[in-house]
Formats: structure tokens, C-alpha cells, sequence
């Protein structure tokens, strides 16, 4: 099997468990809301080293956010849907955090570097929030990261000729000061469970 399709399979089986993991971590409870928090395999790592460029054209690595909570989910700015989405969710979460939310680093790692280079990175993420960071890199930056968050993504080109999409997995990882992972959400999250998760497992840290 060529390198490339083993890539594609291996991608696309993580998707394919992170997403049964949704489903049947949020399902409606009887008499209930639904679950936040994503439980996954014991002994399943996510996360890892890392080396990008941020909005403001710095570079940056998993080192330079030591020591803090983060927020990091995978997208990128010509996202029709899903990415403004989940990016105003995180705001909200924020918001409503308050005074907690300042521990929190949120980060917005692009899967399209070729057109989100970190002006427009800039631009698209302080839309939602002046906290969210944009972070951009060389393809094969955002391809090492991406491996070490597990993170599925591939260029989806029509054949009308118009602009190409990215076809991506959307999670949201909070990550704790020691770079791992605290708890994972899946796309669904209302801001008000993403906020009540958070605080608690911040609280439980304190």
C-alpha cells in the first residue's frame, strides 16, 4: 500500500472512532441534556511537539504555551460553515467564563496554509474574539501537527472549477499546562456545556 492511501485510511479510521465517540457521547439522556466532554480510549494520545507561525507572523511552538490552558481547534478561514461556527461557540465560552476564561488560550490551527497566511489569519480570527490566536505554517508544519492531535483533513477540489474546500474533522481540544489533553468536544457543543465543562475542570485543578 502506498505511503499516501496508508495516510487517507489511517485519517480517515480516526475520524470514523472520533465520531462514533460523538454519537454515542452525546446522545440525549432520558429526562437530560447531552454529555459535553468526549471520553476516548484509555491510553490514547493527543497532542505532541509542534513548530508554527502565529498572526502576527512569530514563530511559536508547543514550549512557547507551556504553562497555560488551551483551547485549540483545526480549520481555516475560507470555512463556509462549521469553522465560524465553532469559533463564535469558543467565544461565547469564553465570555461566559469570565474572570476563568483568562486562563485560557485559545488557538485556531489552519489545515489550508497555502491561503491562510498569518495577515489573514489575523483578520478572520479577531472577527470572533481579540483572545483566539491564529496559527499557520509550512504544509509540512500544519501536516505534524496535525498527526499529533489526530486531526483528518484533505483538499476537496470541484470540478466546476470554483475555489476548493477542505474537508476536516472538528473537534475541540483543551489542552492543560502540561500539554495534555484535559477533554475533548465534539462539534455540537453548545457554548454554555463548553463553559460549564471548562470551568469545572479547571476547578477541579485549582
Amino acid at each position: 500500500m502506498k505511503a499516501p492511501l496508508r495516510l487517507i485510511l489511517s485519517g480517515v479510521l480516526v475520524v470514523l472512532v472520533l465520531a462514533s465517540a460523538v454519537l454515542w457521547l452525546t446522545r440525549p439522556e432520558p429526562g437530560g441534556g447531552s454529555g459535553a466532554a468526549i471520553a476516548l480510549p484509555a491510553g490514547t494520545k493527543i497532542g505532541g511537539a509542534f513548530s508554527l507561525i502565529d498572526d502576527q507572523n512569530r514563530p511559536v511552538t508547543n514550549e512557547t504555551y507551556r504553562g497555560h490552558w488551551l483551547l485549540v481547534y483545526f480549520g481555516y478561514t475560507f470555512c463556509p460553515d462549521v469553522c465560524p461556527t465553532t469559533l463564535q461557540t469558543i467565544a461565547d465560552a469564553l465570555d461566559k467564563l469570565g474572570k476563568t476564561g483568562a486562563q485560557i488560550t485559545p488557538l485556531f490551527i489552519t489545515v489550508d496554509p497555502a491561503r491562510d497566511t498569518p495577515s489573514v489569519m489575523a483578520r478572520y480570527v479577531h472577527q470572533f474574539d481579540s483572545r483566539i490566536i491564529g496559527l499557520t505554517g509550512t504544509d509540512a508544519q500544519i501536516a505534524e501537527v496535525a498527526k499529533a492531535y489526530r486531526v483528518y483533513y484533505a483538499k476537496e477540489t470541484p470540478k466546476d472549477g470554483t475555489a476548493y474546500t477542505m474537508d476536516h474533522s472538528s473537534f475541540i481540544y483543551l489542552m492543560d499546562p502540561e500539554g495534555r489533553l484535559a477533554a475533548l468536544f465534539g462539534p455540537q457543543t453548545a457554548a454554555k456545556e463548553l463553559a460549564a465543562a471548562i470551568g469545572q475542570k479547571l476547578g477541579q485543578d485549582k
